[in-house]
């Protein structure tokens, strides 16, 4: 018999989502806040609630060992806290300034992920709190995201329902229609509910159908030849002024439809002009006629 524990009504508006540590819970809403309350008998934190975005906050979530909690908002920004004390420990900006709906920590607590409403998909060094890589799907905003168990992939969510898997290096290896609707949440826990056990089982399904090909494909293309935007092989590789290369027409529209930003750093770019990578394009084209043969 479900029998009702305690009532917290502290926030000013809409709560958006609630996260557990193994002594906390985490509550976001539509106030601009995050509060946080003891597990033991439900009070709040003498340091709650934790101000600093300046829209709604979509999503929050604590890392694996339940010391830092990412937060994510409206403005563009997730945010890392220290639970013990609320200090806030970093401001990771999205590279296209568009809201930020969903976070998420590795396994491991090494990587973070966010996902905006414009599609983009962002992996962060949750260490050293920069960019380590970027990518988007064709449709839709982000919605959700998990990473497998041992965080070797990763899936998203959209609000087209398009259901996409990642691997650690932001490759999309598989993308596909799960549901007629928009997708809100995806887990890959352990134990799924019945309702979840179907889209967890698929997954896992294509995701061992993929390994081979993954392997052979990781081992077989150098990741300089892969566009950082598209993670896709370059056909047109151009040098930007941040001094990476990356596909000609993924980085024009980047540069056009985004903020003009470095996709790889995050900082301002010196200049819109892209020079042609002549010495990469001829390194791919004989890494390609070998490959074919």
């Amino acid at each position: 018999m479900v029998k009702l524990i305690h009532t917290l009504a502290d926030h000013g508006d809409d709560v958006n989502c609630c996260a557990f540590s193994f002594s906390l819970l985490a509550t976001c809403s539509l106030d601009k806040t995050i509060r946080l309350y003891s597990l033991r008998d439900f009070t709040e934190l003498p340091h709650s609630p934790l101000k600093f975005h300046t829209y709604a906050v979509h999503c929050c979530c604590f890392s694996p060992s339940g010391h830092i909690l990412a937060s994510c908002s409206t403005d563009g920004t997730t945010v890392l806290w220290n639970t013990e004390n609320g200090q806030m420990l970093a401001v990771m900006e999205q590279p296209s300034g568009s809201p930020v709906r969903v976070c998420q920590f590795s396994p491991d607590s090494t990587c973070l992920a966010s996902g905006a409403a414009d599609g983009t998909v962002v992996l962060w060094n949750a260490q050293s709190y920069k960019l380590y890589r970027c990518g988007s799907v064709k449709d839709g905003s982000l919605a959700a995201c998990a990473f497998s168990p041992n965080g070797s992939f990763f899936v998203t969510g959209s609000s087209c329902g398009d259901l996409t898997v990642w691997d650690d290096k932001m490759r999309c290896l598989h993308s596909e229609k799960a549901h007629d609707l928009g997708i809100t949440c995806c887990d890959f826990s352990s134990q799924p509910v019945s309702e979840s056990l179907g889209l967890r089982s698929k997954v896992l399904r294509k995701i061992e159908e993929l390994r081979t090909k993954v392997k052979s494909l990781s081992s077989g293309i150098p990741d300089e030849f892969i566009c950082p935007i598209t993670r896709e092989l370059m056909k047109d590789p151009v040098i930007a002024s941040d001094g990476y290369s990356y596909e000609k027409e993924a980085m024009e529209n980047w540069i056009s439809k985004k903020k003009r930003t470095s996709p790889m750093t995050n900082l301002v770019l010196p200049s819109a002009v892209l020079t042609p990578n002549r010495t990469l394009k001829m390194a791919i084209n004989r890494w390609l006629e070998t490959h074919q043969k």
